[in-house]
């Protein structure tokens, strides 16, 4: 079957779009992937989109006008994902984009995304599955990552690797470096575990459209010019996220422009603007390290937007050293940009068969659960539509 997935993600940038086709071989799911594109977001939503994210306040009319502005863009990204999949798709994954995730004391309470889903299944004319993440948090999980699902049949043994999944054997991850960084680690014999680690570009996006007027620090220009300053490292790295257990989740709600104000005010003492990119990066990088040197991984695969910085890229390879291998998943087939919306895809295969798509060792779940909400654009799929009734009759 042919899917169309859609992500969009805690940078706020715009919409991955990828379409793929599943099938299946024994206890192998085979993805053949039919194109992706990105579709960016104009100035006009980010700041729309800025201005309902936490800490600012809104209202119930903004996030509906919100909520609608952004099902046009998905709708049109839907479309775009048809025609990669030659005209026809059979299902369409479009998660929304995500403006508030309700922790608590380590705990998840709510989610919410917004994208108006009956207007994507209105525009392309098949079922849209959205809302995934609520499924997860109702049976206790955080709901998120959800990625890890699709990175442990990625990086899963084949059948004649040795025991510890590769040539060398050895515990291999995945990286996502998004607005937030996100790991799913696959050790032999061990339950499959992921988590939020930090803020990958959260900051230094935050500190690019505070100091340059502009969404990023195009290739860690900035960050390559500055230098690390050790004081306010310190400080970031004494967040008290970066300590907590797994599983744990986190997103802007935390890692926000007021969040790098409060850390910079609480320094006392200025900073070069550059030196403020070079130790932003050097957080990103440490705490990824970190939690790789935790787990004792051996081969690091990674994706995002994150990748195409060389700054933050050389930073992450001299921390690993001779400790891991670093590449990215355009290696395994599944292009870096484009990966989670992959992955989304396949949650939309898992689903659509009625198969969990959040794995509770990596949410905190109190069991596995089908993933998210399904939008019809019709009778359910295969079905003929029945005659209209003329009348009810109440039995006794």
């Amino acid at each position: 079957m042919k899917i169309v997935g859609l992500m969009s993600g805690t940078s706020y940038d715009g919409v991955d779009v990828v379409a793929a086709e599943f099938g299946t071989a024994g206890d192998t799911l085979r993805m053949r992937p039919l194109g992706h594109r990105e579709c960016g977001y104009d100035a006009e939503l980010r700041e729309r989109i800025g201005a309902v994210l936490p800490p600012r306040p809104t209202t119930v009319e903004a996030v509906c006008r919100l909520d609608n502005a952004l099902g046009a863009v998905f709708a049109d990204a839907a479309a775009l994902g048809v025609e990669l999949a030659g005209g026809r798709a059979d299902l369409v994954v479009s998660p929304g984009q995500t403006v508030f995730h309700w922790v608590d004391g380590g705990t998840v309470h709510g989610t919410l995304q917004l994208g108006a889903p009956a207007r994507v299944a209105a525009r392309v004319g098949v079922p849209v599955l959205s809302d995934l993440r609520s499924a997860d948090v109702a049976a206790g999980g955080q709901g998120a990552p959800l990625v890890p699902a699709f990175d442990a049949l990625l990086l899963a043994p084949a059948a004649d690797a040795d025991p510890g999944g590769r040539p060398g054997g050895g515990v291999r991850a995945a990286l996502n470096l998004g607005g937030i960084a996100n790991l799913t680690v696959v050790a032999p014999d061990a339950p499959v575990l992921g988590y939020d680690v930090g803020p990958a570009n959260a900051l230094l996006d935050a500190a690019a459209r505070r100091f340059l007027d502009r969404p990023c620090d195009v290739d860690g220009a900035r960050a390559a010019a500055g230098r690390v300053h050790p004081g306010l490292l310190a400080l970031l790295l004494a967040e008290p996220y970066y300590a907590a257990a797994p599983p744990k989740s986190t997103g802007k709600e935390l890692f926000h422009a007021g969040y790098l104000d409060d850390r910079l005010a609480a320094l006392g003492e200025p900073v070069a603007r550059d030196d403020v990119f070079a130790t932003l990066t050097e957080l990103t990088a440490r705490t990824v390290a970190d939690a790789c040197a935790r787990h004792r991984v051996t081969e690091l695969v990674a994706a995002g937007g994150g990748v195409r910085n060389p700054t933050l890229w050389g930073r992450l390879a001299a921390l690993g050293g001779d400790r891991w291998t670093l590449r990215t998943t355009d290696e395994l087939g599944v292009p870096a940009q484009a990966r989670e919306a992959y992955a989304f895809a396949l949650l939309g295969w898992l689903s659509w068969h009625g198969l969990p798509g959040a794995l509770p060792s990596v949410t905190g779940a109190r069991r596995a659960t089908v993933l998210g909400s399904w939008t019809p654009s019709g009778p359910p799929y295969g079905a003929a539509p029945p005659r209209p009734p003329r009348r009810l009759v109440v039995l006794r």
